[in-house]
């Protein structure tokens, strides 16, 4: 099995004496880095993705013994491969000092030393993120620190939000002091020479603005990283939570999954990709309050599909915006693909916790058509075709379906903003009475946006192909001037 999204494999080391292997897996969809470190016979995982059998891959191919399973913390973004992976190996799952598991695993110690062949690892406990939150600090044979596995304390020029283990009694600015003191007790003070692997890059929505490497010295980090100037926990504490938006609703599910436990992946893979007929399909529809996905490109998607359904495409980051966009990870889930990728849309469901999809449609919508099934259709114009509408259109409004970051930076003049990312509890802002021309950056997410409203009885949204970019590069359309963006969330 391989890793979709087409991750990116780095190897280090392989040093003269002794074999070093460190490998980057960087899932672009899910903005993931997880990391296979091997030495003298044996391995350890960190942050590793729910589908296990890359990993088990890797250790057979160079007959090392996995020994570890490290855990950076109870992630919240993705559901972690942890527990299938101690179970077919046997490895131990460590967590941070104060992790409280439902399951049988090692709560490391400040400061304690675990052992990988000629390796050694030290684990810092650096809470912010979340109160567990830790590092682990690679030594080599001789005891040189060579790398920084930093979870999501520390990112490519950003940290982790500190806001999403907030309690009664403790506050987002508690957790942002506790950030503070960790970066500057733990991590400055540790060598320049040392890479730092962070759990995430751009795109995810543990951290505001991070770059788009996935990996740097942490001497460079010092330099150009907002959050490791020398400037007081006061000020710091104003600058990380500056701009940041409220979490998507699937991330406290993920949270007790990974703390709690859930179903083996096999399992979830079995039962995801059952094939339906067109009368099965539309039973199940009838029968269940399933949320029909279909997964197709949106250009596709708005020719033709299934009364009700909604799109969200699997070439986009599909995984983060069903957690986005469908509050509960236990919602039962049917599935419309292009054949052929059914296996890589359950697996790529399972990454954040929805498990229960009840099947896809066999044949996809092709059988769905040649079984008199009905469809519908939505409306998509151009840059060129949007000018003439706009003058032809009473009551017409242009939405914005970006981020609010994204429209404050940079938005046609007069255009509305209303995000994707909070659609669930913004809808009834959208009038019936009027029309609406809405768009996004390139065309993925306003056909999201469209399709979830039509699919809520909403006949008045008009998609426009091409997003943002076509409409500024048409030259037709008057834009604000550029402001820098201080979040993208």
């Amino acid at each position: 099995m391989s890793l979709f999204c087409i991750p990116l494999k780095v190897n280090f080391g392989n040093q003269k004496n002794y074999p070093m292997k460190i490998e980057q897996i960087y899932t672009g969809c899910l903005a993931h880095g997880a990391y296979y470190i091997e030495s003298n016979g044996e391995g350890a995982i960190i942050d590793p993705l729910r589908e296990v059998q890359p990993y088990l891959e890797k250790a057979e191919k160079s007959q090392a013994k996995i020994k570890y399973v490290l855990e950076t913390h109870f992630h919240a973004d993705f559901v972690s491969g942890h527990l299938d992976l101690a179970k077919e190996t046997g490895a131990t799952i460590v967590f941070g000092p104060t992790a409280m598991p439902s399951f049988s695993a090692h709560v490391a110690k400040d400061g304690e030393i675990l052992s990988i062949g000629n390796l050694t690892i030290k684990i810092l406990h650096t809470p912010g993120h979340t109160m567990e939150s830790c590092c682990y600090l690679l030594r080599d044979e001789q005891g040189k620190d060579v790398a920084l596995f930093s979870g999501d304390t520390l990112f490519i020029g950003d940290v982790g939000r500190p806001d999403l283990a907030q309690k009664a009694n403790l506050t987002l600015n508690d957790l942002a002091g506790h950030l503070y003191n960790s970066l500057h007790n733990k991590i400055i003070p540790l060598s320049d020479d040392i890479i730092v692997y962070p759990a995430h890059g751009a795109g995810s929505a543990c951290g505001k603005k991070m770059s788009q490497e996935i990996s740097d010295t942490l001497g460079h980090q010092k330099k150009t990283n907002y959050a490791l100037r020398d400037i007081s926990q006061e000020q710091f504490i104003k600058e990380v939570t500056e701009g940041l938006m409220p979490p998507p609703v699937y991330f406290p599910q993920n949270v007790r999954m990974n703390r709690e436990g859930y179903d083996s992946f096999p399992q979830v893979l079995n039962r995801g990709t059952q094939q339906l007929s067109a009368e099965a399909f539309e039973a199940a529809a009838n029968e269940t309050d399933a949320v029909i996905i279909d997964t197709r490109d949106p250009q596709v998607f708005a020719k033709g599909f299934i009364p009700n359904s909604i799109t969200i495409g699997i070439s986009g980051t599909f995984a983060p915006w069903v957690g986005t966009l469908i509050p509960d990870v236990n919602q039962p889930l049917l599935i419309v693909a292009d054949p052929g990728r059914e296996e890589e849309i359950i697996t790529r469901l399972a990454r954040v916790g929805y498990d229960n999809a009840l099947g896809y449609l066999k044949g996809g919508i092709e059988a769905w058509k040649k079984a008199g099934k009905e469809t519908d259709t939505i409306t998509s114009i151009n840059a060129e075709e949007l000018i003439k509408a706009l003058q032809e259109s009473k009551n017409a409004v242009l939405l914005d379906s970006r981020r609010a970051s994204e429209y404050r930076s940079e938005h046609i003049l007069d255009a509305e903003n209303l995000s994707l990312d909070y659609i669930n509890d913004n809808f009834h802002q959208i009038k019936k009475d009027k029309t609406y021309f809405v768009h996004c950056a390139g065309g993925y997410r306003s056909m999201i946006f469209v399709s979830i409203l039509r699919a809520r009885g909403y006949r008045n949204l008009i998609d426009i192909e091409g997003g943002f970019v076509d409409l500024k590069k048409s030259g037709k359309f008057k834009v604000t001037d550029y402001v820098q963006p201080t979040t993208m969330l």
